[in-house]
C-alpha cells in the first residue's frame, strides 16, 4: 500500500530580554518516542485534515507550551481563496524540512513566531519547556546537533545562518 508524508508545523519562538535574544525549547517526551525522547526540540506537530496551517501552529504551541502565539511572521502575506466551493490557502513558511528516512515521513513547515503567556510545566508530549539564550542554542547546535530532534536542526541552522 502506498504511504504519504504527513504535513506538520513548527515554531521558532523568539523573545528579547534586556537586549538579549531567547528561543523557546523543550525536551521531547512522547509515549512511543524511544531514543528521541529527551532531545531538544521546538514546538511542533501534525496538521489535522482541512485545518488552516496557522490555526494548527497556534493549537500545537498552546498544547505543548501553554503559550498563545501573538505573531507569525508571514501570516499577513498568506492568501486564501474559495474556488468552486473549496477553500484554499497559500503561505510561505520560514523553512520547510522533509525527512527522507526514519520512523515516519514528515514535511515540516517551520515559522518564526512570538508568543505570550505562562509556560506549562509539562505536557503529554514535552517536558522542561524553557527559554534558552540564543547564543547557547547556537553553540550547542554547532557542537552537538544530534542533541536536537532531527526535523528541527536545519531550520535552526538557517535561523543562525550556519547552513
Amino acid at each position: 500500500m502506498e504511504k504519504f508524508a504527513k504535513p506538520a508545523v513548527g515554531a521558532i519562538i523568539e523573545k528579547e530580554i534586556d537586549g538579549e535574544k531567547f528561543i523557546l525549547v523543550q525536551e521531547r517526551q512522547k509515549e512511543d518516542g524511544g531514543k528521541e525522547n529527551g532531545m531538544l526540540e521546538i514546538p511542533a506537530g501534525k496538521i489535522r485534515e482541512y485545518e488552516n496551517v496557522f490555526e494548527a501552529l497556534r493549537r500545537e504551541v498552546k498544547e505543548e507550551t501553554g503559550l498563545i502565539i501573538t505573531k507569525i511572521n508571514g501570516e499577513e502575506c498568506s492568501v486564501q481563496s474559495c474556488i468552486n466551493g473549496n477553500k484554499v490557502i497559500s503561505f510561505q513558511p520560514y523553512c520547510v524540512t522533509q525527512n527522507l528516512s526514519g520512523a515516519y515521513s514528515l514535511i515540516l513547515n517551520t515559522f518564526l513566531c512570538e508568543a505570550d503567556g505562562v509556560l506549562a510545566e509539562t505536557t503529554d508530549e514535552t517536558q522542561n519547556i524553557h527559554w534558552e539564550k540564543a547564543d547557547f542554542i547556537l553553540d550547542m547546535l554547532k557542537a552537538n546537533p544530534d542533541r536536537f530532534f532531527l526535523m528541527h536542526v536545519n531550520a535552526l541552522k538557517k535561523y543562525f545562518k550556519i547552513l
